[in-house]
C-alpha cells in the first residue's frame, strides 16, 4: 500500500482559533479527518502529525525514509523561513515532497516570501486554505498512478 506522511508545523494545532481571518475556521482535526477519508478512498495509508518542535519533525522525516513512505506533504509553518535542518532532512528523503501553506505567503510580510523547504519540494501550494492539503494529496496519488 502507498504511504504518505502529512506534517504540520508549529502553531497549526491552533487552527480554527488562531487568526481565523488568515488560517480559516477548520480545526487541525477537521483537516486531518478530510485527508484520512480522501486517502482511504484512493487506497492510500496516511499518517498525520503535528509538532511545535523542529527536531521532532526532523525525526519523523528521517523515519519516513525507512518505512516505505512514498511522499511527504509538509506545512512547515514558521520553520519554512528558518529551518535548514528540515531542508537537510527532506533532501535525504527520496520520495515526493509537497509543501503546503494555508495562506498566500507572498501577500504577507516579506520575511515569509523565502522558503528553505521549497528548495526540495516537488510542488508548492499556497493560499488555498485547507483545500491545499487535499490538492497536495491528490497530486501525490495521481503521480503514483
Amino acid at each position: 500500500m502507498n504511504k504518505v506522511l502529512v506534517l504540520h508545523g508549529p502553531n497549526l494545532n491552533l487552527l480554527g482559533t488562531r487568526q481565523p481571518e488568515i488560517y480559516g475556521h477548520e480545526t487541525l482535526e477537521d483537516v486531518n479527518n478530510s485527508l484520512y477519508e480522501q486517502a482511504a478512498l484512493g487506497g492510500w495509508e496516511i499518517t498525520c502529525r503535528q509538532s511545535n518542535h523542529e527536531g521532532e519533525l526532523i525525526d519523523l522525516i528521517q523515519a519516513a525514509r525507512l518505512d516505505g513512505t512514498a511522499a511527504i506533504i509538509i506545512n512547515p509553518a514558521a520553520f519554512t523561513h528558518t529551518s535548514v535542518a528540515i531542508l537537510d532532512a527532506l533532501n535525504a528523503f527520496e520520495g515526493r515532497v509537497i509543501e503546503v501553506h494555508l495562506s498566500n505567503v507572498h501577500k504577507r510580510e516579506s520575511f515569509r516570501h523565502h522558503s528553505y523547504v521549497s528548495l526540495r519540494a516537488d510542488g508548492v501550494i499556497a493560499g488555498l486554505g485547507s483545500q491545499g492539503y487535499r490538492a497536495a494529496l491528490e497530486a501525490v496519488m495521481q503521480a503514483a498512478a
